[in-house]
């Protein structure tokens, strides 16, 4: 097996059709950089008046949020369904250019044999992503950790996963957080059915040396609160250098998630500097 413990730069190196749309408000994508850098969610009180300026509505966070990150990872998937008016706001609330990640219900991944979620996968599927258009991005399907890997029953789960939500290319990832995964037999059955692998610096959670995968989605968790910006500095600098390696072979994407959670915002902000990107100009 081509296992090799996971290193971190915070470690190693200090470190149906769809009703007529308003059209929203336009923004050339072209400042976008190849690593999409973003948080998990937008609603979370220590943010306001921080990441959020003092006063700013609820109902304006995720108008901020996009414009001062380039991805958000949702979370209130996992937990609810959500229709498609609902998907329908939230591009038009965002910017061009801009993408989200989604977690998939927990319905079809919290379940001892993965082998029967096909209705709960069409659910998800079903329940209005495509209405996400370009800015539809990953789909995360996160296991539990007890969830051991079982290979019949694993391949059974990936060969349900749909290629399209309507006319919307998918990309699959699985958030796999039991140690049986580290195994060349579930890096080849994540590769015949093109899922990538959820890298991660947690230490709580098993993951593979490097990103696996057509893309690299990595959830950073290991953030601190004495840092301002959640990670050193010189980790941060780890941290960019090796996303800009990664996203020379693919579309990467990095998420600050969990950890000192206040700091998320301002990690996801200093990692997209590092990167050579500026929040747009104009509402």
């Amino acid at each position: 097996m081509s296992t090799a413990k996971k290193t971190t730069p915070a470690k190693k190196t200090a470190a149906k059709k769809s009703a007529p749309r308003k059209a929203p408000a336009k923004q050339a994508a072209k400042d976008v950089p190849a690593v999409r850098v973003g948080i998990g969610g937008w609603t979370y009180e220590p943010w306001r008046g921080s990441f959020y300026p003092q006063g700013l509505a609820h109902a304006r966070e995720l108008h901020h949020a996009s414009r001062q990150l380039t991805a958000i990872e949702i979370n209130g998937t996992y937990y609810s369904t959500f229709k498609p008016p609902t998907f329908r706001k939230w591009h038009d609330e965002t910017p061009d250019g801009f993408v989200f990640s989604l977690k998939a219900n927990r319905f079809a991944t919290n379940r001892k044999l993965l082998s029967t979620a096909r209705d709960s996968i069409a659910r998800f599927v079903d329940s209005g992503l495509e209405e996400l258009r370009a800015k539809l991005g990953p789909i995360v399907w996160q296991f539990m950790p007890t969830k051991a890997f079982e290979p019949e029953d694993f391949e059974a789960f990936l060969a349900l996963l749909p290629k399209k939500a309507g006319s919307r290319a998918l990309q699959h990832v699985m958030d796999v957080r039991h140690p049986s995964f580290l195994c060349d037999e579930y890096r080849a059955l994540a590769a015949k059915y093109g899922a990538a692998t959820v890298f991660t610096d947690a230490e709580k959670f098993p993951s593979f040396e490097e990103p696996e995968g057509p893309i690299a989605y990595a959830r950073l968790m290991m953030a601190e609160a004495q840092h301002p910006a959640g990670y050193a500095p010189k980790a941060l600098d780890a941290w960019a250098q090796r996303a800009q390696g990664w996203a020379r072979e693919r579309p990467t994407f990095v998420y600050f998630i969990n950890g000192a959670k206040e700091r998320a915002p301002m990690a996801a902000q200093a990692l997209l500097g590092r990167l050579g990107w500026t929040p747009p100009e104009g509402p």
